[in-house]
């Protein structure tokens, strides 16, 4: 066995390329091989040249520290993980079945109601949402489609079990970084490339803008779409620059654009005014329109809500679609599936307590010490408590926060998260925990990325893969493997 997993000090998580006998795992072998041939000295070397290329590149994200904005390099670990194709098959189509039912539910949600009338979701759960926006009541958009692009979270347990984490529906970020991660890879691994059956990821502008495109009012064609950014001091303008220019399209500020008398949205050019067709949004719903909206936002357009309502312009994602975003909401999806689609979930959630509900509180206050307790809304890792690692002091404020305001939490079992093997600071190679984070598009067709972007905990023993604090990233490679 080769010096570099001599020393492995495999964790009682599932470990994604490693068996606990030190193994590759179907899909692995040929990584496996290359990498041990490679040796530790120079696998330092290429993530130092990895390191180096990001520096180049530009590529950064933001990170907000007492109200100042701090670019930093974007934190990338060379040792891929990989996930073997057929069972993506099956986690693709789970993912596509959630999200046509959770655009179901979205419309059904503006509109009829009916799975609160025949008591499949509570009702007192919309009447507290912060997502829900009467605005759109009523509104039908193409498709039937209110969240085109989606980010779900995935996580694999100990069992080896695909589960999925939650979903993030209203401005889902992070798919410049899984281009961005494997062109990188490329560059460190070329050789690989050509022996791997590694499924590509570079057609996501592609198939971004075909989504997009598809949304256009009738007649317009071909459609002009711009990408809205709230600007430079938004933590994933990076993002935003990058989609941009790869789908080959404006990049506007809501200073950028007018709503004129016909409920068009204009463009302001140095040719004069053009017509807009299709947004696609990187801003907050409250702050994209000032007549509908925050009065005093400056960073979308006034009118536009008019626009859309009069389908003269299309957003993505559809404003509003934020109600199915919210963590007491993802527990309520397996029923969702069950009453829009009459199937069982291909994809499960993980076990989670609804702390508005008395019975599951008073269990969740009970046993703080062996939960995650997470806010219904927040994104990023802030405002959650990993019980097993908190303080008594930590416990017992996140207590009085669920007391004052049960519906905004929600509990879940401290799962340990599947590692990958991965460089350290010290030149070893150990296990760091992962989750995964695919894209899913849905307008007249669906799609799914060939992967995502995988995150994870550079600290070890954390269960925080978030890069706001302190987590990276990985390339991921869905491999074909002989039959």
């Amino acid at each position: 066995m080769s010096m570099a997993w001599s020393s492995y000090p495999f964790t009682t998580a599932h470990d994604e390329l490693l068996t606990p006998a030190c193994q590759p795992r179907v899909g692995a072998e040929g990584l496996f091989r290359y990498l041990s041939g490679l040796g530790l000295e120079e696998l330092r070397a290429r993530q130092r040249a990895a390191e180096a290329t990001i520096l180049n590149l530009g590529i950064t994200f933001t990170v907000y520290s007492q109200g100042d904005n701090i670019d930093r390099a974007w934190p990338f670990d060379i040792i891929p993980r990989l996930i073997p194709f057929k069972e993506w098959q099956t986690v693709e189509r789970g993912l596509i079945q959630r999200m046509t039912a959770l655009n179901l539910f979205i419309g059904d949600i503006y509109a009829e109601q009916r799975i609160i009338r025949e008591g499949v979701f509570p009702g007192d759960l919309l009447a507290m949402s912060r997502n829900f926006r009467p605005q759109c009541v009523g509104i039908k958009p193409a498709f039937g489609v209110w969240a085109h692009i989606c980010g779900s979270d995935l996580i694999r347990d100990r069992d080896g079990r695909m589960l999925v984490l939650e979903d993030n529906l209203r401005v889902p970020s992070g798919v410049s970084y899984m281009l961005e991660n494997r062109q990188i890879t490329k560059r460190v691994f070329p050789e690989l490339f050509g022996t791997q059956r590694i499924l590509p990821v570079d057609d996501y502008p592609a198939r971004l803008y075909d989504t997009l495109a598809a949304l256009a009012p009738p007649g317009r064609d071909p459609p002009r779409v711009v990408v809205l950014t709230p600007g430079i001091y938004n933590s994933a303008y990076f993002e935003h620059v990058y989609l941009a220019q790869r789908m080959g399209l404006e990049l506007v500020e809501g200073r950028d654009l007018v709503v004129d008398e016909d409920n068009r949205v204009m463009m302001k050019t140095i040719s004069g005014l053009q017509q807009v067709d299709v947004i696609y949004r990187r801003v907050d719903d409250l702050f994209l329109d000032s007549e509908a909206f925050h009065p005093d936002s400056q960073l979308g357009v006034p009118g536009l809500m008019r626009a859309w309502r009069s389908g003269r312009v299309a957003l993505v994602n559809a404003p509003g679609a934020g109600v199915a975003d919210d963590k007491v909401v993802y527990a309520h999806v397996p029923e969702m599936i069950r009453f829009y689609l009459g199937e069982e979930p291909i994809l499960s959630n993980v076990q989670t307590w609804k702390c508005h509900l008395e019975d599951e509180r008073r269990y969740v206050l009970e046993h703080l010490d062996q939960l995650v307790v997470k806010p219904a809304n927040e994104s990023g890792g802030y405002g959650m408590l990993i019980g097993p690692m908190a303080s008594t002091a930590e416990r017992e404020a996140m207590a009085e926060r669920i007391l004052a305001d049960p519906r905004n939490y929600i509990a879940q079992p401290m799962i340990s998260l599947s590692t990958v093997p991965t460089l350290t600071e010290s030149d070893l190679l150990e296990p760091r925990h992962v989750d995964l984070r695919p894209f899913i598009l849905q307008a007249k067709e669906s799609a799914v990325t060939a992967g995502g972007l995988t995150r994870v905990a550079l600290r070890k023993g954390s269960l925080v893969v978030n890069s706001s604090q302190g987590g990276g990233s990985k390339d991921t490679w869905i491999v074909a493997t002989e039959e």
